[in-house]
């Protein structure tokens, strides 16, 4: 059985086109060939595949059946081929059905995915998104298999293989509820160890950094009230005087829809930096590219 690597890929491009043009010297004109070279190159595919393939008539060179037989598939096969060595056409957000993924934390869930959902509704309505917690997968392999395309966050563990770029640097605040007896003064420490807090126990970076900070101070220790993460915060903190010190882009989120308010904390807390992340397999696709274009528009800040 004939294999791809027993052909001079070529041979078949000069197949192609004597088939459609059925003259020697037709063939050789548009390939810049002397016609001696086009008949040699039929005559050395004719070796290969045991056919004639084509015969000279008085009405040019005709195909035999087995040309007949291949000539659909080697044009779908030249096509691919041209398809693959050349750079994607520019990606139709406003027709494209393509599905992507992007991986997140619970918080960036909160603040991205309420605008992107209606940005995306409007200006490409057919695209598919879903978003996977980054904590629950091995986000390496899954960025550089395709199957997440982004990941946003702060993911310092990212090597060499990932492009990034920089959205948004925030502070962490206290959040708690507008009518909590701290709400409108200036939190001192005194008072903000004194509070009943709410502690999100997450094992994501880099929020691990912000509860060894509230450890060092004595806040874990002392806290009635832990979860495992941030979406269910809103609706505790709206209920009860606790506390809690999340990301400031999540209390500005929370604020109105849950009557909350938040205020700087008296402790010294590192900035959260989020960046866009994706894998340079992926830096020069279309659909990637106009992704991370469309959230950088709408989500970078200076």
């Amino acid at each position: 059985m004939l294999e791809a690597k027993d052909i001079d890929l070529n041979l078949l491009v000069i197949f192609q086109r004597v088939f459609q043009e059925r003259q020697i010297s037709a063939v050789a004109r548009q390939l810049g060939l002397s016609q001696p070279a086009v008949s040699n190159a039929l005559a050395r595919l004719r070796r290969t595949v045991g056919d004639e393939l084509f015969v000279r008539t008085t009405s040019g060179m005709q195909p035999t059946p087995r040309a007949e037989q291949l000539a659909d598939s080697v044009t779908v096969a030249l096509r691919h081929i041209t398809l693959a060595l050349n750079p994607q056409e520019d990606f139709d957000a406003g027709t494209s059905p393509r599905q992507f993924t992007i991986a997140m934390t619970d918080v960036g869930e909160v603040y991205f995915m309420p605008l992107l959902a209606a940005k995306l509704h409007t200006y490409a309505p057919n695209i598919h998104l879903t978003t996977v917690r980054a904590s629950s997968i091995d986000l390496k392999t899954e960025m550089e298999s395709g199957r997440v395309d982004l990941a946003i966050g702060a993911f310092d563990d990212l090597s060499e293989a990932w492009y990034q770029r920089r959205l948004f640097k925030q502070h962490y605040v206290c959040m708690f509820r507008h009518d909590h007896p701290l709400a409108g003064t200036d939190i001192d420490l005194k008072d903000f160890l004194a509070a009943q807090h709410l502690i999100v126990s997450s094992q994501e970076q880099p929020y691990i950094k912000i509860n060894q900070a509230l450890e060092k101070a004595g806040v874990v220790a002392s806290a009635h009230f832990k979860v495992p993460h941030f979406v269910a915060v809103p609706y505790i903190i709206s209920t009860c005087d606790l506390l809690v010190t999340v990301p400031q882009k999540l209390a500005e989120r929370a604020a109105a829809p849950f009557g909350l308010s938040y205020a700087k904390p008296p402790l010294r807390l590192p900035t959260l930096q989020t960046n866009v992340f994706w894998h340079r397999r992926y830096h020069q696709d279309a659909g990637n590219l106009w992704l991370r274009s469309f959230i950088s528009e709408h989500f970078l800040e200076a």
